[in-house]
């Protein structure tokens, strides 16, 4: 047969029939239908845990802490950090230094801070402390206070000449933000904006005897009055109470201060009898308060030349600082408890 659309052919003589694919009696059993129409279901449907079965969590990003500690590894191995001029190293205090310097002012020393309103949040400003405790613990809490009381601003001591010839010391002083205190180098620093702190009464402060305790040394010949006048920033008075207490100081040991090249050899009711626990400074309560500012902005340039308005405005620093000093103790009922 010519006509391939037939339904039937001749095959052998028989004639076959050509049965279509979805033809009548070709369709698909009602029961295989249903079966596969509740599989597909069954694939749609939500996924029910098992009772008990427990449930994986996904992994916890790290903190913010872990990354910082990521972040400043990397830095250091990849030399990727900035240092200042004057060998400031601002990641690494932050970092390294600031963290065990603030649990002693936190939990040891219990600091606590008045006037920090008067800490500006921009531009640059002199802050003149009184200095104590015969190691002088009392500029590193100072730098601790300005630091977290002004949401991060780093205090720029000025140190004598012994501080930076110490092995180890002297390194530290500088990463952490210390410079020489020169008139050169603290106008610089203020003329950048930077806050900057000066200690006038030096190792003669610091080193004191405990009977001459809270009484201002003198404070040398007004040259930190001179920088804040070139550079025109205010000068904050900061007094500190509790830091005289640490390590009373009852003596000195003149022939093994000069033996050591130091300014002094203390002796305290517990150091040198018991060796290094008696180095464990006294868990006084402290109290630092930052005074009014007092402008220099308002005076003409060339008035850093006059000597007697540098002893005036240095003696109104120092006044303000002794007065505040009595006041705050007038108010103390407890050297450790405040």
């Amino acid at each position: 047969m010519d006509d391939l659309g037939s339904e039937a052919e001749t095959v052998g003589g028989a004639e076959a029939q050509v049965i279509p694919l979805h033809g009548p009696g070709r369709e698909k059993p009602e029961a295989e239908r249903d079966l596969r129409e509740e599989d597909a279901a069954r694939a749609d449907a939500p996924v029910v845990a098992f009772p008990g079965a427990e449930k994986e969590t996904p992994d916890e990003p790290l903190s913010a802490a872990a990354r910082s500690a990521l972040g400043f590894l990397r830095d250091r191995l990849t030399g990727d950090y900035t240092v200042d001029e004057f060998g400031f190293d601002a990641e690494l205090t932050d970092a390294v230094f600031l963290p065990p310097l603030r649990a002693l002012y936190k939990k040891w020393f219990r600091v606590e801070t008045h006037g920090v309103e008067h800490l500006p949040a921009s531009g640059g400003a002199l802050l003149v402390s009184n200095h104590s405790g015969t190691i002088p613990l009392d500029s590193l809490m100072t730098a601790v206070a300005v630091h977290d009381e002004t949401g991060g601003r780093h205090l720029r001591g000025l140190g004598a000449d012994l501080v930076f010839q110490v092995p180890l010391v002297g390194s530290f002083a500088r990463k952490s933000g210390q410079t020489l205190a020169c008139h050169a180098d603290a106008e610089r620093l203020l003329r950048k904006g930077e806050l900057v702190g000066v200690w006038p009464e030096g190792f003669k402060g610091v080193g004191k005897p405990f009977s001459s305790r809270y009484k201002l040394q003198r404070f040398g010949r007004g040259g930190f009055v001179s920088a804040a006048l070139k550079a025109g920033v205010p000068i904050i008075p900061v007094s500190v109470i509790g830091a005289e207490e640490i390590y009373p100081k009852l003596g000195d040991i003149k022939v093994l201060a000069r033996m050591l090249g130091l300014p002094y050899f203390p002796v305290t009711p517990f150091f040198p009898h018991f060796g290094l626990l008696g180095a464990v400074p006294l868990p006084t309560k402290w109290s630092i308060e930052f005074g009014e500012p007092i402008r220099t902005d308002e005076f003409d340039p060339d008035a850093v030349d006059d000597p007697m308005l540098v002893f005036q405005l240095t003696d109104q620093v120092r006044e303000s600082i002794q007065q505040t000093l009595y006041q705050r103790l007038s108010q103390r009922k407890s050297v450790f408890r405040g």
